[in-house]
C-alpha cells in the first residue's frame, strides 16, 4: 500500500495562492493515479482534481478549471496542486488520495480512491 501525507495548507485572503504538496511513501508512486479532494463542513468529499499514473491526463472539477493546477513529480513521490485565485468557497480541507486500480488515466469517483492523507486546511478569507 502507499502511505500519503498533505501539506502546505493554510490561511490567505481572496485573490491568493497556495501550493499544496502530498508526499508518498511506501510502494512505488507511479504505480498510482492520484487525485485531489476536499471537505467542506457539514459537506461531502468532492472531487477537485486528478491525474493519471505518469501525468499524461488531468481532469479538473468545473469550480476549480483554470485556477488549479495539477501535477506530480514521481522522481520525488510527490503530488501538487497549485491553486490561484483563491476564493472563499474554496475553503475545506483538502486530501491527496491514491487509485490502486491499473488504470490509463485518473476517477473522479471519490468511491475508487482506496489510500487517502490526513488532510490540510485551507481557509480563504473574503
Amino acid at each position: 500500500q502507499v502511505q500519503l501525507v498533505e501539506s502546505g495548507g493554510g490561511l490567505v485572503q481572496a485573490g491568493g495562492s497556495l501550493r499544496l504538496s502530498c508526499a508518498a511513501s511506501g510502494r512505488t508512486f507511479s504505480n498510482y493515479p492520484v487525485g485531489w479532494f476536499r471537505q467542506a463542513p457539514g459537506k461531502e468529499r468532492e472531487f477537485v482534481s486528478a491525474i493519471s499514473r505518469y501525468g499524461a491526463r488531468t481532469y479538473y472539477a468545473d469550480s476549480v478549471k483554470g485556477r488549479f493546477t495539477i501535477s506530480r513529480d514521481n522522481a520525488k513521490n510527490t503530488l501538487y496542486l497549485q491553486m490561484n485565485s483563491l476564493k472563499p468557497e474554496d475553503t475545506a480541507v483538502y486530501y491527496c488520495a491514491a487509485d490502486r486500480r491499473t488504470i490509463s488515466g485518473a476517477s473522479a469517483n471519490v468511491r475508487e480512491y482506496e489510500y487517502w492523507g490526513q488532510g490540510t486546511q485551507v481557509t480563504v478569507s473574503s
